[in-house]
């Protein structure tokens, strides 16, 4: 009986031995990816989030502006409009003599 005992303390501590090596492997390998992934994102060319967050406002001041400016245009042209239906044409002068 006492050689089955030992034979599972044996067997026990293979697992144990085993487990902590693929413990280790496993660091091993999250480790690798994570350095590459760390070098690949590096060569990338990404922006950080407060410059992303910069140009977002930028670019939403620069619509609201030129909403602004549309409306401005469209104002005027209906304007321009409304004064060239409202000028009268002129009456051209009669052809002076010349040498009279």
């Amino acid at each position: 009986m006492q050689t089955t005992g030992r034979l599972f303390d044996d067997v026990a501590r293979v697992a144990s031995g085993a487990a902590g090596a693929l413990s280790g492997v496993r660091e091993e390998i999250e480790g690798l990816i994570k350095h590459r992934l760390e070098r690949m994102i590096g060569e990338m060319d990404l922006v950080t989030r407060e410059e992303f967050e910069a140009v977002k406002d930028v670019a939403a001041t620069a619509r609201a502006e030129q909403e602004i400016l549309e409306a401005k245009v469209a104002d005027l042209e209906q304007a321009l409009a409304a004064s060239k239906k409202s000028a009268k044409p002129r009456k051209s002068a009669p052809p002076s003599k010349a040498g009279a």
